[in-house]
């Protein structure tokens, strides 16, 4: 049985979103997308996801990334509730 976790946004994370949803037509989309692996498996214990465990990361700055194509979204994990801190396109410099 899949155990569920709650999404909750940040203050910081919704003022993000606002931004990229005005820009971005398929911003949205990949929102969606993002909450729904978020709300069943934010640890990736299925391996299916792109998540990485950043290092020295502290609690509360996002400790977790999730990739999907070219955004990023950052989240910490309380219990069975995510915390999204982070939304935004990878920068270009990364490659």
């Amino acid at each position: 049985m899949a155990t569920s976790f709650a999404v909750h946004p940040t203050s910081h994370y919704q003022r993000l979103s606002t931004k990229l949803q005005k820009g971005n037509r398929d911003f949205e989309a990949v929102e969606r997308s993002a909450v729904a692996v978020f709300a069943v498996d934010p640890y990736n214990r299925s391996r299916n996801h792109n998540i990485k465990k950043l290092e020295g990361v502290s609690t509360g700055e996002g400790q977790f990334r999730l990739s999907l194509g070219r955004w990023r979204f950052r989240y910490d994990i309380f219990g069975k509730v995510v915390l999204l801190s982070y939304c935004g396109l990878r920068r270009e410099d990364t490659y």
